[in-house]
C-alpha cells in the first residue's frame, strides 16, 4: 500500500516549524527519522493531511553535555555521541536493527510512545525530560509525566519535541537494563531498568504495562514485589503468567547488576 495524499512542508527554522504545526492542528504529523511514521503511512494506519519534515531545522541535530546530555530532535539513534550516557549506551543496541538506528531518531521514538519501545523506558529510568516548543513557547515535561498510554503523550497537537534531556550520571550512581525479545531487533516481551544511587532504588518496567511505569519495589525482594504490581494482558506470544514471571526475573537481574556496578 501507499500513503493517502498529504501536503509536505520542509521548514528551515524552529519558528517556521511550530507555525506550520499550529496551522495543521490535529491533521499534521512530524517527520524526523520516519522509521515508525512511514510504515504507518504506507499501511494507512495514519492519514495526516500535512507532513512537516524537520530535518532541515537548524540546531535540532545537536548533542550537548553540560550537567546533562541534551539530544536534539533529529539526532539519530546510531550517533556515537550518545554512548557517553551509560544507560543509553546499554539500551541503544536493543533498539530495532542497525539499519533503522542509522535513520531513526531518539526524539522520534520518545514522541511515538510505543509501550514496547526501549527509549521511552530509558528516559523515565534516567529521570529525564522532554522539551517541546509551540507558538506559546518552550515547555519542559518530566518523562514520568509525558507517557500517558500506548502511543499517547502529554504533547498538544501543535507542540514539537525539540530535545530530550538525560541527567548526567552522579558519582556512585549506576544503571542496568534487561529485556527479553523473541528475536534480536524485535519489540521486547518484557523489559526493566534499574537505577541505584546510595539507598535509592528506581525500577521501571515496560512492554507489560501501557507505558513505562515506575514501580515502588521492596529492596529486599525487588522482582517479586514488582511482579505483584503489574497486570500483563498477554498475547499470542506469552501468557499473563509468563509475562509476570519475566517481570520477576528481569527486575531481579537489572537490580542485581545495578547494585554490583554501584559497589565497584
Amino acid at each position: 500500500m501507499k500513503p493517502a495524499p498529504f501536503e509536505y512542508v520542509r521548514p528551515e527554522s524552529l519558528e517556521e516549524a511550530v507555525e506550520v504545526l499550529a496551522e495543521g492542528g490535529d491533521e499534521a504529523k512530524v517527520l524526523a527519522g520516519g522509521q515508525s511514521l512511514v510504515p504507518a503511512l504506507n499501511m494507512r494506519v495514519l492519514r495526516p493531511s500535512l507532513l512537516v519534515d524537520v530535518n532541515r531545522v537548524a540546531g535540532l541535530d545537536e548533542v550537548t553535555s553540560d550537567g546533562a546530555m541534551t539530544i536534539g530532535a533529529t539526532v539519530r539513534q546510531a550517533d556515537a555521541r550518545l554512548q557517553a550516557h551509560p544507560l543509553l549506551a546499554e539500551v541503544l543496541p536493543h533498539v530495532g536493527h542497525f539499519v533503522t538506528r542509522n535513520r531513526g531518531t531518539v526524539a522520534g521514538s520518545i514522541a511515538h510512545a510505543d509501550a514496547a519501545a526501549e527509549l521511552p523506558l530509558a528516559l523515565v529510568a534516567a529521570g529525564g525530560s522532554v522539551v517541546a516548543w509551540s507558538r506559546d513557547g518552550r515547555r519542559s515535561i518530566p518523562a514520568d509525566q509525558f507517557f500517558l498510554g500506548p502511543y499517547t503523550t502529554a504533547l498538544a497537537p501543535h507542540e514539537l519535541v525539540v530535545q530530550t534531556v538525560w541527567p548526567a550520571q552522579r558519582n556512585g550512581e549506576s544503571f542496568a537494563f534487561e529485556e527479553l525479545a523473541q528475536r534480536g531487533g524485535d519489540f521486547a516481551l518484557c523489559m526493566a531498568a534499574a537505577r541505584v544511587y546510595g539507598d535509592e532504588l528506581r525500577v521501571v518496567v515496560g512492554s507489560v504495562t501501557p507505558a513505562p511505569t515506575v514501580l515502588e519495589v521492596d529492596p529486599s525482594r525487588p522482582g517479586e514485589s514488582a511482579a505483584e504490581q503489574v497486570e500483563p494482558w498477554g498475547s499470542i506470544h506469552a501468557s499473563p503468567a509468563y509475562l509476570r514471571q519475566l517481570v520477576r526475573v528481569l527486575v531481579d537481574r537489572a537490580v542485581a547488576r545495578a547494585r554490583e556496578r554501584a559497589a565497584t
